[in-house]
């Protein structure tokens, strides 16, 4: 049934009205008392209500939708929480939520104070395991296995992961590592990316419900200890017959060679399929891993979300009729569309620049530049260590590779920067979204640290852009700097509004710029607070201040003479940066100190605060991190 032939759910119901399915559910317990039938019915009750509550707060809608029957069966099968239940990233986790005591507050949802938009240790016993990156759940849960080994408990840890995930090394590399330890851990292979194989017809559905009973494990283990008791030849054969009958349901014969017991594939969406499946795997001797193939559809039961290209993955409000998002009309560009559109200007008149992404086209821009030049832009998958050291050996052959990564994800890539790229001095082009606080996607996007990161690791050079303009600038710069490795940052969102400069304008490496002067006190600014220390600068004028402010635009090389210059000729001089401690105000007062100028001047560093902080609005999230302009005032005061 679709969301959209059934009527909205009041969020807090009648008390005299008939009690739904889901008001009777304040944890999984309450599931395993009902019928299978009932949990059917649940099914669309728990779809009903994540489309009307995403509706209004955004979020990660389609993947949600996509795994409704496969969170309550998992819950209504294992006891949770003894029995671990893992979800890769977390953005499918709002039904999970929803059935684990949190339906009343799923309304907060990335607002602040709310609930996360992923799984998270401190928000609920349920969440064993708290991720916003992809790919970390077959390792955290073979570590929890294994713990549980140690310890002589016996509780089942399940690992759920999508098939997009599947394209990171660090999952293969847990799957290795499972089937050789041999501990029982069931992982649940998500597969999204396709509708159910005509494989999945009767028979099918038949034998799979056989194999993944204990009789049929049981008999193949006496089976295999039989055959090795055989000649080589019919060993061999027997092998192979049971391959080929294991292949006729759906392939599997790469993770039974990674040492899985391999089930599937089955319908994700259907609870007659799934409950007997997950009983029979629950009940089964607890010998080795097991992967069980799942398919689903992302955006199931909602037809906006079936139909749109990214199974509205990522929304904003919406209508519910319709699936409009009630996107706002940007003042100014964003940042994100700047860069794209301004590599591709870059990229009409030089044929050596290629665009790489790791999974993120749209959040990079990338899907425009690939639009214009197919065949030069690469999406590697969720795989940043690959596409870096890819962005590497392409710079080798005399390519201008653009490696287009959120801040956060550029993380997950640290050794190749240093290894493949820096160590090597080849000229990779970073361009690193997400620069700064996120909002709703809170601690685990946040882009804080890659300035520190990256400042520390020789030939790199770094840039900040404060508006778009200078984002302009800053490609046609990296373009054309073949002298190694470069990085520019920028932050997520819309522009100032400033003019976009002529194609072909480049910086001077290594050279800030005067905004304003002054001569009291002055302000170095790295990244997008610049229009913070304009607010401020006019403020503490009007108090009879006179202030210079800067625009750093290199963290590194710094831009020392205008550094000194700052120093040398104020009283107090203030840094201020969308990063974490250890950047560039560390590079500043670092710089100072050996100078000897820290006697003339007296320093004020201002970096985000030395903690996760949690999701909220940017503009609280700022004024939280005291990257604003009452602070800048008081610390100049």
């Amino acid at each position: 049934m679709r969301f959209m032939e059934l009527s909205t759910r009041r969020t807090s119901p009648d008390p005299h009205e008939p009690r739904s399915l889901l008001d009777r559910v304040d944890s999984p317990v309450d599931l395993r008392g009902m019928s299978d039938e009932e949990l059917i019915l649940l099914a669309e009750e728990v779809r009903r209500e994540t489309i009307a509550v995403v509706s209004k707060t955004g979020g990660h809608l389609g993947a949600s939708l996509g795994v409704v029957e496969l969170t309550i069966a998992l819950h209504a099968v294992f006891d949770t929480p003894r029995d671990r239940l893992i979800w890769d990233v977390g953005h499918q986790a709002y039904p999970h939520k929803m059935l684990t005591g949190r339906r009343n507050r799923l309304p907060t949802l990335r607002k602040g104070g709310g609930l996360s938009g992923f799984t998270k240790r401190t928000e609920s016993g349920y969440d064993p395991f708290g991720a916003g990156h992809s790919s970390t759940s077959i390792s955290a849960g073979l570590g929890m296995a294994v713990a549980r080994d140690l310890a002589g408990e016996d509780n089942d840890v399940i690992a759920v992961i999508g098939d997009g995930a599947m394209s990171a090394g660090m999952a293969f590399e847990a799957l290795n590592n499972a089937g050789e330890l041999g501990s029982r851990l069931i992982v649940i292979l998500n597969d999204n990316e396709m509708s159910i194989a005509p494989a999945v017809g009767a028979l099918s559905r038949y034998l799979t419900k056989l194999v993944s009973s204990a009789p049929y494990i049981t008999a193949r283990d006496i089976g295999k200890n039989v055959t090795n008791y055989l000649p080589s030849p019919l060993r061999r054969a027997a092998r192979k017959a049971e391959e080929t009958a294991r292949a006729a349901l759906g392939g599997g014969t790469f993770f039974e060679e990674m040492g899985f017991y391999y089930i599937g594939p089955i319908d994700g969406h259907n609870l007659d399929h799934l409950l007997p499946v997950l009983r029979n795997v629950r009940d089964a001797p607890r010998k080795g891993p097991i992967l069980i193939h799942c398919h689903t559809v992302k955006g199931k039961g909602y037809t906006p979300a079936e139909n749109a290209r990214d199974k509205m993955h990522g929304v904003v409000k919406f209508d519910v009729i319709t699936g409009a998002q009630s996107k706002p009309k940007l003042a100014a560009p964003a940042y994100t569309k700047v860069f794209a559109n301004s590599l591709i200007e870059c990229a009409k008149t030089d044929e050596r620049i290629v665009g790489i992404t790791a999974a993120m086209p749209a959040g990079t821009g990338m899907d425009l530049f690939g639009h214009e030049f197919p065949e030069r832009m690469f999406d590697v998958g969720i795989a940043e260590q690959h596409a870096v050291t890819f962005a590497a050996g392409l710079a080798a052959e005399g390519f201008k590779p653009f490696c287009a990564i959120y801040s956060t994800f550029l993380q997950r890539a640290y050794d190749q920067v240093i290894h493949d790229v820096a160590l090597q001095d080849l000229p990779v082009r970073f361009a690193i979204d997400r620069a700064g606080l996120v909002g709703a996607d809170g601690q685990t996007h946040a882009g804080a640290y890659d300035t520190a990161f990256l400042g520390c690791i020789p030939n790199m050079v770094l840039m900040a852009a404060s508006d778009e303009s200078e984002l302009v600038r800053m490609v046609n710069t990296a373009a054309r700097y073949d002298d190694g490795p470069i990085a520019f940052r920028y932050p997520r969102g819309e522009g100032r509004g400033t003019a976009l400069p002529s194609n072909g304008e480049t910086l001077e490496i290594g050279k800030g710029r005067i905004v304003r002067e002054g001569t009291d006190v002055a302000i170095l600014s790295y990244g997008a607070r610049l229009e913070e220390c304009e607010k401020a600068a006019a403020f503490l004028e009007r108090k009879g201040v006179s202030v210079t402010i800067a625009d750093a635009r290199f963290a590194k090389p710094l831009d020392r003479e205008l550094t000194e210059s700052l120093a040398r000729n104020h009283a107090r001089l203030l840094t201020i940066e969308e990063g974490s401690r250890g950047g560039f105000g560390s590079i500043v007062l670092e710089f100072l100190n050996e100078a000897g100028l820290l006697s003339n001047c007296r320093l004020h560093t201002l970096t985000l605060p030395d903690i996760f902080q949690y999701q909220d609005e940017p503009e609280k999230q700022y004024e939280e991190a005291g990257l604003y302009a009452q602070e800048i005032v008081r610390r100049l005061s």
